[in-house]
């Protein structure tokens, strides 16, 4: 089926990891009050996948890395556009 190398494995796995550290920041964001306008969390939760994209590149799947990096832009330019639909 898959190669444990392949592009669509990083893209999810790429979108997978910001998406679980998202709804964490959202749960952190309702329950501390002076976390409420730190975008730099939702940066992190993006920043999570260079993690990802320094141990696929240590395991030499160079496939799964760029999935991932591919990922990384998809939350960025989402980031840019909720940011941008908010003010």
């Amino acid at each position: 089926m898959f190669k444990r190398d392949h592009v669509v494995i990083g893209l999810l796995l790429g979108l997978i990891l910001p998406g679980i550290a998202t709804f964490f920041v959202e749960i952190l964001k309702k329950n501390i009050v002076f976390l409420e306008k730190d975008d730099l969390l939702y940066i992190g939760c993006a920043a999570l996948n260079l993690l990802l994209v320094k141990h696929f590149f240590k395991k030499k799947m160079e496939n799964t890395a760029r999935g991932v990096v591919a990922s990384t832009f998809i939350c960025a330019m989402i980031f840019f556009l909720y940011k941008m639909h908010i003010k």
